[in-house]
């Protein structure tokens, strides 16, 4: 006898937890990432955890009065140097040919004179090319009767004036690789969790499992189980990761935004999960539902997997360079590219209230259309095997 209501939902998604939360594999991957993400997080500490100069640059006594120009020079092109004082030219030199050194000004300090041990860095030669260009000016500047200082402070004081019409959004850095990042979990999860959906369906159909389950629970309730019982596994493994993400993240300072932004990034992340595991994966339960072999799962339901990756590639390849990109927010408030889409604009900022209220209000609306959709292909077609079911075929009343 069939179980009614929501006892029945129940029953199956509780059998998909349990089966899966006991399953080595799904452990094993979800330490495996977890591990991953750790990882990462402390290789970016140990990569970035210098904070020492690009360069060092080593001055005697003649030529000292040219550090500070020559540091003002590398802030301009974007070069840390370092300098050094050393008692005399000999002393430089041979800390230079140690590799202590990567350069050492030498002669009177009338012109920019440096000794290298093989070659001099690209970035520091820009840098001494300016002081070059500087210390040339000033003289000239001195040999007509004017004063150097006056004259660099009026240049370095003059500067283009800018009337925006409108405020742009301050994207930060790291908010933009949150928001990558936050797209790549959402998408690898609709992707992996999604497909589980379908290979579940047609398993149990092959097995002919399907026919015991149904004199249990009606189709619908096979289905909205299904699907809530692996979206309910993933998202225990996507707020692990992004939980452990942030935390480690912030415990290694790679990530210095404020504790409430890397927050908001997560529950964004959760909220999304939800609504796109919700929309895609009951379309995924009635495609599936549509073939007998694991081989057809793949074909089944690519018409539906174009949308994530298509939202997935246009996220990736446009908001790096494009932060405010008008495609994009079109795109994201899209219910179809919304859940890849619109978290990573969440994560990177500068998303109107309104654009997120709606693209939310469409899922949530849209959702009901696809479970009335999904339910109907399913209930047509989960009990037929061998051939395909045509989609056509399958939306006919039983």
């Amino acid at each position: 006898m069939n179980r009614d209501g929501w006892a029945g939902v129940s029953l199956v998604a509780s059998r998909e937890i349990g089966i899966r939360l006991r399953s080595k594999a799904y452990r094993l991957s979800t330490l495996a990432l977890l591990v991953v993400i750790v990882g990462f997080a402390v290789v970016m500490k140990l990569i970035g955890g210098g904070s020492g100069a690009d360069a060092t640059v080593g001055v005697t006594g003649p030529t000292s009065a040219l550090a500070a120009p020559l540091q003002a020079a590398g802030q301009a092109v974007g070069e840390t140097v370092e300098l050094r004082t050393l008692p005399d030219e000999a002393a430089g030199r041979a800390q230079v040919s140690d590799g202590d050194l990567d350069a050492l000004l030498v002669g009177d300090g009338s012109r920019v004179q440096v000794v290298v041990k093989k070659d001099l860095d690209e970035n520091l030669r820009t840098a001494l090319n300016v002081l070059a260009g500087q210390l040339a000016l000033n003289q000239q500047i001195t040999a007509l009767g004017g004063d150097p200082a006056q004259v660099n402070a009026a240049v370095s004081g003059a500067g283009v004036e800018v009337s925006p019409m409108e405020q742009p959004y301050p994207y930060n850095s790291q908010q933009l690789v949150l928001g990558i990042v936050a797209g790549i979990l959402i998408y690898m999860s609709l992707l992996l969790n999604g497909q589980s959906v379908a290979q579940g369906v047609v398993e149990e159909k092959t097995s002919r499992v399907v026919e015991l389950l149904l004199a249990t629970v009606r189709p619908w309730q096979l289905m909205a189980g299904k699907v809530l019982g692996i979206g309910a596994v993933g998202l225990i493994q996507m707020v692990l990761i992004g939980v452990v993400g942030i935390v480690a993240g912030l415990a290694t300072d790679v990530l210095t935004i404020s504790v409430s932004a890397a927050a908001g990034t997560v529950v964004w992340l959760i909220v999304w999960y939800l609504l796109g595991f919700l929309m895609y994966s009951i379309v995924f339960a009635g495609l599936g539902a549509l073939v007998s072999r694991q081989e057809d799962v793949g074909g089944a339901v690519t018409p539906a997997l174009f949308f994530v990756i298509a939202g997935y590639v246009v996220g990736i390849s446009v908001l790096p360079s494009d932060p405010g990109s008008g495609l994009v927010a079109l795109l994201s408030v899209i219910p179809v590219f919304a859940p890849t889409l619109m978290p990573m604009r969440l994560a990177m900022g500068g998303v109107a209230p309104w654009e997120a209220i709606l693209s939310v209000a469409l899922v949530v609306a849209l959702i009901p259309v696809l479970v009335w959709l999904s339910a109907r292909i399913y209930r047509n077609a989960v009990l037929r095997t061998g051939a395909k079911v045509g989609f056509r075929e399958a939306l006919r009343a039983a």
